[in-house]
């Protein structure tokens, strides 16, 4: 019977030749796997359609800023309630143009139209007492001078009697106790004539005082019942100029206190803008620099004339005036867009405004290669920032392509491919 006979050097061979395999495929796979480690990923794909190119120039570039506003009027008279009232009448709806004679609003008010009734008494009160006072005085004057008349007439009677009677003494037909008589009562006839009409002057001064104070009171009441007219015929709300009554913030039987405001009338053919400046880029702003507003019926020229210090919410109030015959449809209270010129360069690398771009700074900017079928991220450094360009400082050349639309979506890649 024939027997198996064992052969080693077999069994060794085919243990070398599994090592061997094991090997080869071990090798294998840290190549392959080498091989895809070192594989850039593939770039993704973006639709051409989707992305905004535009080619960099050199030229001269606008710089300009843009904010959206009103126009407001120049000049607005608020209409402020003089005396306490209630609303009886309003005669006028906003948005009417009005004259400065134009009833807006009747208030009534009883108390103080009962005061204009009682300073008319008064006046007339004070004008008859002051009638009366001076028909008294000038009796009393009267009786003043016709005291001082008789006293003057007796003077005169006996200064006449002392020169007959000094004749008579000369010829020696009358004695020197005559004479010293009548030169006596000549001398206190004078004397009492003197004084009589120095009191009929010092009356007449005095007249002259009282009827100046009875007169004084006249004129108080006179002024009292003006002030009382004028505050009733107040309660006819007048708009006080031309224009258009822009507010009426009261309602019928409402009840006003002195100060609230009524209306407010505006002149609508002086009107000027109020735009609303980001503040990032209204550092620029100065008084004076050229100004277009777009009314969206029609673009009108100006310049700024105010720039308010404290910005607000974000945003810096810039007030524009306006030149030139206003479009259309320009009313208070529009809304605009305006655009102001901060400056012009010349001889600049310029490109369309990226989305995010601010002044002085560096961003990345995705430059079309291989004839357009891809872009590779590339650093700009952004100059000067206008409304819808930007300077280029460094990073692209005349001529480079960019996509300016907002790519973030593609910010962790560097290249990406243009279907």
């Amino acid at each position: 019977m024939p027997m198996d006979i064992p052969r080693p050097e077999l069994a060794r061979k085919r243990r070398r030749k599994r090592i061997l395999y094991g090997a080869v495929l071990v090798v294998g796979i840290a190549l392959v796997t080498l091989g895809l480690s070192r594989l850039k990923p593939a770039p993704p794909s973006v639709d051409r359609a989707t992305v905004w190119i535009q080619s960099v120039h050199r030229g001269d570039m606008t710089i300009e800023v843009r904010g959206l506003g009103t126009l407001v009027p120049q000049y607005v008279r608020s209409i402020p309630a003089l005396s306490e009232g209630r609303v009886e009448e309003r005669l006028v709806l906003p948005g009417t143009a009005v004259k400065a004679d134009t009833v807006l609003l009747v208030l009534s008010n009883p108390q103080l139209e009962q005061k204009a009734e009682d300073a008319k008494l008064a006046l007339k009160a004070a004008e008859a007492q002051y009638a009366n006072l001076k028909a008294t005085l000038q009796t009393q004057l009267l009786q003043q001078e016709a005291t001082a008349a008789t006293t003057e007439a007796s003077y005169q009677q006996a200064k006449i009697q002392a020169e007959a009677n000094e004749q008579l003494y000369k010829q020696g037909l009358s004695d020197q106790i005559t004479l010293r008589k009548s030169e006596a009562a000549k001398r206190g006839l004078a004397e009492s004539s003197k004084m009589a009409q120095l009191q009929v002057e010092q009356y007449s001064s005095l007249i002259k005082a009282q009827l100046a104070a009875q007169q004084a009171t006249i004129d108080q009441d006179r002024a009292l019942l003006q002030l009382r007219e004028r505050q009733v015929r107040d309660l006819h709300v007048r708009a006080g100029m031309n224009g258009v009554l822009q507010e009426l913030d009261v309602d019928l039987g409402q009840e006003v206190q002195p100060g609230a405001t009524l209306a407010k009338v505006v002149d609508p053919n002086q009107l000027w803008a109020e735009l609303q400046i980001p503040e990032t880029e209204a550092k620029d702003l100065l008084l004076g620099q050229q100004a277009s507003v777009d009314t969206h019926n029609g673009i009108v020229q100006g310049h700024v004339v105010r720039i308010n210090p404290a910005p607000k919410n974000g945003t810096v109030a810039v007030d524009v005036t306006l030149e030139g015959q206003l479009p259309k449809g320009a009313r208070p209270d529009l809304s605009v867009e305006g655009t102001i010129l901060i400056e012009k360069l010349t001889n600049v690398l310029y490109v369309g405004r990226p989305v995010h771009a601010e002044r002085d700074s560096t961003i990345g900017l995705f430059k079309l290669v291989d004839s357009g079928k891809e872009a590779v991220r590339v650093p700009v450094k952004i100059g000067k920032v206008s409304v819808n360009e930007v300077q280029i400082l460094r990073g692209l050349n005349v001529g480079d392509q960019v996509i300016l639309s907002d790519m973030s979506a593609e910010s962790n890649f560097n290249r990406i491919r243009l279907d």
